[in-house]
Order: structure tokens, then C-alpha cells, then sequence
């Protein structure tokens, strides 16, 4: 079966870095939108980055433009997202995502969460001032 697990999450002071990784098994990796998103205490999910692990394709969300970059491994079915200059405001629960109905991600789907059929358990963030 489908299996994204999670790791990376911690506490740090602002402007400190983190790098998430999410291990994917049990799909054809090669050929998925992987995404990365995110919930606060109170707030919606909102999508934070994804990239197309068949054709490439990434995109981020506004408010980490700059500062956090995804990445992928495919000789290890990996996706990396590397957080740097991290704000209070990013603290929250983060989620691994795999849409398994698509070869990459696109612009009008993308941060669509009901677009992903399988999620991880997610790994916290937690940024001081």
C-alpha cells in the first residue's frame, strides 16, 4: 500500500533552517505530483510547494517564495523540502501529499488538497521569535 512517512520537524529560532523529508512508498514514484502542506492551530490547510517527480514541474506558495526550496531523490523515492529564514508564522504541522493520477503537477491543481489521495502523518515545525 501507499506509504509517505515524514521526518525532519523540529523547534527552532527565526531565521533557523530546517530540511523536511518524506520517504515514499508503494506507487509508481516516478510518475506523481508530490506536495508539501501545511496547519496551523485554527487555520485551513494551505499548500506550501510541490513538484512533479516525472516532469520537474515545482511551485510555491507566496508566502515561502525565497525561502524554502523542494527537492526530490528518486534513487530513493525522496522529497526533500528545505526551509531556510523560517518566520513564527511558519510553525505548523506539515504534510507530505502524493497525487498518484498525474505525471506532474500543474498550475490550476497543484495546491488543490482534495487533488491528493494519500497523506503522511505529518511532522511538526515550530519557529520561536
Amino acid at each position: 500500500q501507499v506509504q509517505l512517512v515524514e521526518s525532519g520537524g523540529g523547534s527552532v529560532q527565526a531565521g533557523g533552517s530546517l530540511r523536511l523529508s518524506c520517504a515514499a512508498a508503494g506507487f509508481i514514484y516516478s510518475s506523481a505530483c508530490m506536495n508539501w502542506f501545511r496547519q496551523a492551530p485554527g487555520k485551513e490547510r494551505e499548500a506550501v510547494a510541490s513538484i512533479g517527480t516525472g516532469g520537474g514541474r515545482t511551485y510555491y506558495a507566496d508566502s515561502v517564495k525565497g525561502r524554502f526550496t523542494i527537492s526530490q531523490d528518486n534513487a530513493k523515492n525522496t522529497v526533500y523540502l528545505q526551509m531556510s529564514s523560517l518566520k513564527p508564522e511558519d510553525t505548523a504541522m506539515y504534510y507530505c501529499a502524493a497525487d498518484t493520477m498525474r505525471h506532474d503537477c500543474y498550475k490550476g491543481t497543484w495546491s488543490v488538497a482534495t487533488e491528493y489521495s494519500y497523506w503522511g502523518q505529518g511532522t511538526q515545525v515550530t519557529v520561536s521569535s
